[in-house]
């Protein structure tokens, strides 16, 4: 409750720091509007706006250059740009936040250098009394009250900003909620603990693929323990046989459908600098702090999508995506949707193999979406954003890599598991024992 009440003191602070930089970028903004060209040039002023307000704004632009489905494609190709352009904490910070945690101790060795470091956190190599190696991700000091501080003063300005009738129809506090909820959510250390857990456990037997263990008693909401992994380097193909890049892109094609249709427990940050390879050449899955857990209904909802685009079903995906969508335009036009989405599966209907780009289709849906005014549910909309991100380095690997074909034995599998639980709920009848 402390950091609550001290985000709310900082919010005037805040405020007057937010309108200064906003008024400034838009002063220099300001020849841009005159013309029609100028004005499309606009969204490449963004990121250095939104670096300017601080690590919030950067992580909300971030999550916000994913949703094609609610902003136009040259400011999510903009946005996409920004990056955590950040200081290295001082080890005063860094020691603070240990020693607040309860762990100044409990390292033989600290390298107060971070080995990477970002808005909300760094990571430093440590070793136990042991002899282990680790890694320490540790929260920056004091971060939390200030993104609380941002993100209820940008749910102000939304709500404020909705009064206006040009902006009465965009659901704009819904969309601020959604990304500041994700942003808030790379906070909780506590749940990216367990989220490692159960991404571990999930994917057990894809053994090549490497997912750092945490190391429990050095855990807690600002401070993550994990075991160390060396030589990490970038998601890249050189030097590999053709067999063996085959063999990678299909376990992690794989264990991403699992996590999407059959556990639900979903690793939506899958960029570049989360998916590595070792020394080994095993792939390596970092930073679980954006790891979404599917509401079942959704999981089967987005397992469904899947299915019956690859069955060239069209009725049905929209059907999918309109009864999954957060909020829906009191005058929609349904079967106009219906019909536009119908449209756009038979155009990849037969595309059952490498022809099929996943980068492609869904800027097109998302459209689609844009256009009707459907805004769809978060839950529903990062998985599928996060699969688009992988595409491309997937494909670096493979150009010949069978999407669809890869995902139909899952999605089986999937089916068969909810089969399966559906009969037995129905079995145990409703006071939940079983029924005679």
């Amino acid at each position: 409750m402390r950091e609550q009440r001290t985000s709310w003191w900082l919010l005037p602070k805040r405020a007057c720091a937010t309108a200064l930089i906003v008024t400034g970028h838009l002063i220099a903004a300001l020849p841009y509007t005159m013309t029609r060209g100028g004005r499309a040039r606009l969204a490449h002023r963004a990121p250095r706006l939104l670096t300017a307000l601080g690590p919030f704004f950067v992580k909300a632009g971030q999550l916000l250059s994913t949703r094609r489905d609610l902003v136009p494609e040259r400011w999510c190709d903009a946005l996409g740009e920004l990056a955590d352009e950040v200081r290295k904490p001082g080890r005063a910070a860094v020691a603070r936040t240990l020693a607040e945690a309860g762990f100044s101790d409990a390292f033989a060795e600290f390298d107060w250098e971070p080995v990477a470091c970002g808005s909300i956190a760094s990571v430093h190599r440590a070793r136990l009394a042991d002899g282990t190696e680790v890694a320490v991700k540790v929260q920056r000091h004091g971060i939390r009250p200030v993104l609380e501080a941002d993100l209820r003063l940008v749910l102000l300005g939304a709500r404020a900003g909705g009064l206006l009738p040009s902006l009465r129809d965009l659901p704009a506090e819904e969309m601020i909620g959604q990304l500041g909820g994700a942003v808030l959510r790379q906070l909780d250390f506590t749940a990216e603990h367990d989220s490692l857990l159960a991404l571990r456990g999930n994917l057990s037997d894809h053994t090549e693929l490497r997912i750092p263990e945490p190391v429990e008693g050095l855990c807690g909401p600002t401070v993550l323990t994990m075991e160390f992994v060396r030589d990490i380097g970038r998601f890249r193909p050189f030097g590999m046989s053709m067999a063996r890049r085959q063999e990678v892109v299909r376990d992690v094609l794989r264990a991403v459908y699992r996590m999407l249709f059959v556990d639900g427990v979903v690793h939506c940050d899958l960029h570049p600098g989360n998916l590595c390879l070792d020394g080994e050449g095993r792939v390596v899955v970092l930073d679980a702090g954006f790891v979404v857990q599917l509401p079942d209904a959704v999981r089967r909802s987005f397992a469904g999508f899947f299915l019956n685009m690859a069955q060239g079903n069209g009725p049905k995906c929209a059907d999918i995506v309109l009864d999954s969508a957060a909020r829906l335009p009191a005058d929609l036009d349904r079967e106009g949707f219906r019909s536009a989405v119908t449209e756009l599966v038979d155009e990849v209907a037969g595309a059952l193999s490498k022809d099929f780009d996943l980068g492609a289709f869904a800027p097109r849906l998302f459209k689609l979406q844009r256009d009707f005014g459907v805004f769809a549910a978060a839950e529903f909309a990062f998985p599928l954003l996060s699969l688009l991100v992988l595409e491309g380095m997937i494909k670096e690997f493979d150009s010949e890599v069978d999407f669809q074909a890869e995902a139909v034995p899952v999605l089986m599998a999937s089916f068969a598991k909810d089969v399966q639980v559906d009969t037995e709920r129905r079995e145990s009848g409703p006071s939940g024992g079983w029924a005679a």
